[in-house]
């Protein structure tokens, strides 16, 4: 039988089958040895064939991918972990207050889906928050700083509505990954898109200012107008997996463009003379804030960062 993953436990995973029959699944015994270097050989979006023996369902095979989303394992740093499968866009929801969302998390995590052709939207969270001339002036000007580079911005309040209805058109007909720190506000917000699905949320920790898991395990939900929602675990960090230092720069829209104009070709916009990105990040035709997370991406290869 052949189906869609549409849920993940760590080890059991719902199958939604193309008869449309769905089933509690595991991996076959000797699937996790094939050689993928992740956490989750078996991801949300995934193609599946799997067998039926008795009650249990046993996956055997999965389809060729399309695309991924893909990070660091946070404490083994030699192996990945795969966000979701087969993706049409991302959404990546960031608050400026309640927590604060870095720029580096922001930078990373549009470098990671750059690298497969991914499109991303960038969902301004709680903006209701945002009561003062400085956050307004902050807001405007993370969405000038993103919409520049190439990327779509959103503002939205999932507490009040403001702007919500928006983001329905954009769902619509898709597979979209909703991904952002802890208490970011991602099912609260898809709470108030679709209260049928009532996910579970939690207030952000006044203590760190941080938000609290509610979400603990990955699953898609099949949307009215058609397409799928993928709800994620917050993610605290994103540290990138599989990409050489030589690639990095690919990843950043504006550097990759700049970096043409370098006297060498193999320039790594770090200490070389003729490099048009240094350049351009001194005209502030590349946002400093940019430049460094390029920057701390080109350290990803040590490994021992991950395991402090």
């Amino acid at each position: 039988m052949h189906g869609l993953v549409i849920r993940n436990t760590g080890s059991w995973y719902t199958v939604l089958a193309d008869d449309g029959s769905t089933w509690e699944a595991r991996a076959k015994g000797n699937f996790r040895l094939r050689g993928i270097r992740s956490t989750n050989p078996i991801a949300i979006g995934d193609g599946v064939t799997f067998h039926t023996v008795e009650s249990e369902a046993l996956i055997t095979a999965i389809d060729d991918r399309k695309n991924y989303v893909i990070r660091r394992a946070t404490n083994l740093s030699k192996q990945s972990h795969i966000l979701a499968a087969n993706v049409d866009q991302c959404f990546l929801i960031v608050t400026l207050r309640q927590p604060e969302t870095a720029t580096t998390f922001i930078d990373r995590f549009l470098a990671s889906a750059e690298a497969y052709r991914i499109p991303v939207v960038l969902i301004f969270n709680k903006i209701d928050l945002l009561t003062d001339q400085d956050d307004r002036e902050l807001l405007s000007g993370f969405c000038h700083l993103y919409e520049t580079v190439g990327y779509a911005c959103r503002t939205v309040s999932a507490e009040t509505g403001e702007g919500v209805e928006e983001l329905r058109t954009l769902l619509q007909g898709k597979m979209t990954l909703l991904s952002g720190n802890s208490g970011v506000g991602k099912s609260t917000l898809i709470n108030r898109l679709f209260p049928t699905l009532n996910l579970r949320t939690a207030e952000v920790s006044d203590a760190y200012n941080t938000g609290r898991h509610t979400t603990t395990f990955s699953e898609m939900f099949p949307l009215p107008d058609g397409g799928y929602i993928i709800d994620t675990p917050g993610v605290k960090g994103f540290g990138t997996f599989d990409m050489e230092r030589e690639e990095v720069g690919h990843y950043f829209r504006e550097i990759f463009r700049f970096s043409h104009d370098c006297r060498f070709n193999n320039c790594t916009h770090t200490h070389e003379p003729g490099c048009a990105v240094r350049d351009a990040v001194e005209r502030h035709d590349i946002a400093e804030s940019r430049y460094a997370s390029y920057l701390s991406m080109l350290d990803d290869k040590d490994e021992n960062r991950y395991r402090q």
